[in-house]
């Protein structure tokens, strides 16, 4: 493909990148969709046949690109939650009563069944299909964006006339807010079962393995990355809020790189001190948040961020959709669409709708949900990059047995799931946000 080619197309790629979210906004079809298409029709093209585009051969390109997505990602819907997190605060974490139950019931539950499925359906080795299931099982923070909460609330742009200026505003609803926190969150405690297959992989697995695992793969670096994710958000928002210096309190100055930097700086240390990165990001992005909750520096940072991740979202999509008409599903046969339906029709909709609806807290209370709005919350689990920066991890630190049947499965569930949510999320949250008295502005 020469230089002018690969300019014209991702100049019109970037076009509809741009246009794409608000010309889908009220129909049911989502960007990722599209774009997925505009990848498929692109890989038709004769030019790009001299590619390569199979992830076998570029796993290590393929893992740091999808990485840096799903940071970018990250640190977005860090900066958008607006509900209140306190430590020493029962009341406040009850709040967060879905996420916990999606995190530690669900996740859990989903890995299990997937795994269950890749063993007994598709015949694979228990150590593969349990990377199978970790892989799948995270939803994604990249991909779903019309069933996550929007920008920041902050100071009173965001107030009706005639609210009080003093008073917190509005949070977003209890839908969007847990699909949102669940998907800043697992992208980091998929890793512990990732890690466990691939030690799975490398045999020999006893039991100072499985207490190592436990205690390190688990326990520490999970500890390390919330760690450090609390200290980098906590360093950087004193900084950018609370300095002596007028000239150094970049929240004054308006800078929003600050976002960029507190990504990096905060992946970069939890992966040197050996904790999960990803887990770090969100925490950091989290803790930076309630430095000083309501400035409109948020929103600025948060601009940012989301305009890198809508340019890393399309360069990934689009290779995503070449590959596919490139031979990506060359490998996709009827246990891989059995295991990818299975997942996203029964798997996560069940262990989500059980999680939500074991001693569920009042509907009526901040953190509960009514049985419409459990099963919505169930549904929309949406599978995407994280899932290929799984794959591709695993692939290029272990020898991978069926590795290419994984890909072509793996690629085949994104793309249901992209197909799927997409056409469903807008009308079934405004059906949701209708039986509320919203309107989407407003959440």
């Amino acid at each position: 493909m020469t230089g002018g080619a690969v300019y014209f197309l991702l100049g019109g790629s970037l076009l509809l990148a741009i246009v794409l979210p608000h010309a889908t906004r009220r129909i049911a079809l989502s960007p990722p969709m599209v774009l997925v298409g505009v990848g498929m029709a692109f890989g038709l093209l004769p030019m790009v046949d001299e590619m390569s585009l199979d992830p076998q051969d570029h796993r290590d390109l393929v893992t740091h690109v999808t990485e840096f997505t799903v940071l970018v990602s990250l640190m977005g819907v860090g900066l958008a939650i607006d509900r209140v997190l306190e430590a020493r605060s029962w009341t406040s974490w009850r709040t967060w009563s879905p996420v916990w139950r999606l995190l530690l019931i669900t996740m859990p539950l989903t890995i299990a069944g997937t795994m269950l499925l890749g063993w007994w359906v598709a015949g694979l080795a228990p150590a593969v299909a349990l990377l199978l299931g970790a892989t799948l099982a995270p939803t994604d923070p990249v991909l779903a964006s019309d069933v996550q909460v929007g920008e920041p609330l902050t100071e009173d742009v965001d107030r009706p006339e005639g609210e009080d200026p003093t008073e917190a505003p509005d949070e977003d609803d209890d839908i969007r807010f847990a699909l949102t926190a669940e998907a800043g969150m697992n992208d980091g405690l998929a890793f512990p079962f990732v890690h466990l297959a691939l030690l799975l992989l490398a045999g020999g697995f006893g039991l100072a393995d499985a207490v190592e695992w436990v205690g390190w793969y688990v326990v520490g670096k999970i500890v390390i990355g919330v760690a450090v994710g609390v200290v980098v958000g906590w360093l950087l928002g004193r900084q950018a809020f609370h300095a002596r210096a007028d000239t150094l309190r970049l929240a004054e100055v308006g800078e929003p790189l600050l976002a960029l930097a507190a990504l990096l700086a905060s992946y970069g240390a939890a992966e040197l001190l050996g904790g999960y990165g990803f887990l770090a990001v969100f925490v950091c992005a989290i803790r930076l948040r309630d430095s000083e909750r309501n400035h409109s520096y948020h929103r600025a940072m948060h601009g940012l961020v989301e305009r890198l991740e809508r340019l890393m979202t399309l360069l990934v999509l689009l290779v995503l959709g070449m590959a596919m008409t490139q031979g990506l599903l060359e490998h996709l046969d009827w246990r891989g669409v059995a295991v990818a339906l299975a997942l996203v029709l029964v798997v996560r909709p069940v262990t989500g709708y059980l999680a939500l609806a074991l001693r569920a807290r009042d509907g009526e209370k901040d953190g509960g949900l009514d049985r419409g709005e459990m099963v919505a919350v169930a549904f929309f689990g949406v599978r995407g990059v994280g899932s290929l920066y799984y794959l591709a991890y695993a692939t290029s630190h272990e020898h991978v047995p069926d590795e290419p049947w994984l890909w072509s499965t793996v690629a085949f569930t994104v793309i249901v799931s992209v197909l799927l949510h997409g056409i469903t999320a807008t009308p079934a949250m405004a059906r949701i946000d209708a039986r509320r008295g919203r309107t989407p502005a407003q959440v």
